[in-house]
């Protein structure tokens, strides 16, 4: 299950900066294989044992991976926190809503691929199923916002 958090909080639990976060804690530990394989995927980057990314582009940091990128090792690394998907394009998205036990921050819906079986908890209440419960309770919260005049 993947829990979604739709009201931001500021909160040691909570990653909201995740460039930054990044940069600053999870870009110093040890990536396992599954780490470098997502950079891989999600970048097209190789990382090498002194943590320098090779691109088409040249070769960088750790720290010059792209801002979804960057999001996902966040999650993978650190899932007892809630992280902000704000900045993460459909690529990324789609690795983010395959994954199980992980919680999300987002204000707004995003388009991504879900697939059918996957159960996503809102707001430690509300629990849906796949995409189209996903589009579903999005549509009744912005019924809610507007009534509400958020």
């Amino acid at each position: 299950m993947i829990d979604i958090y739709t009201e931001k909080k500021d909160s040691k639990d909570w990653i909201l900066q995740n460039d930054l976060y990044f940069n600053l804690n999870t870009s110093n530990e040890k990536m396992s294989e599954k780490e470098i394989d997502l950079i891989r995927q999600v970048d097209k980057a190789r990382l090498t044992p002194d943590k320098h990314i090779e691109t088409k582009y040249g070769l960088g940091t750790i720290r010059n991976l792209s801002s979804g990128c960057k999001t996902l090792l966040n999650i993978v690394k650190h899932p007892e926190k809630v992280v902000c998907v704000e900045e993460c394009g459909p690529n990324v998205l789609k690795i983010i809503f395959a994954m199980d036990n992980i919680k999300i921050y987002m204000s707004r819906p995003s388009f991504a691929d879900i697939p059918d079986n996957m159960k996503i908890r809102f707001n430690d209440a509300d629990i849906v199923t796949g995409g189209t419960g996903y589009q579903t309770w999005w549509s009744k919260e912005y019924e809610r916002r507007e009534a509400d005049d958020l």
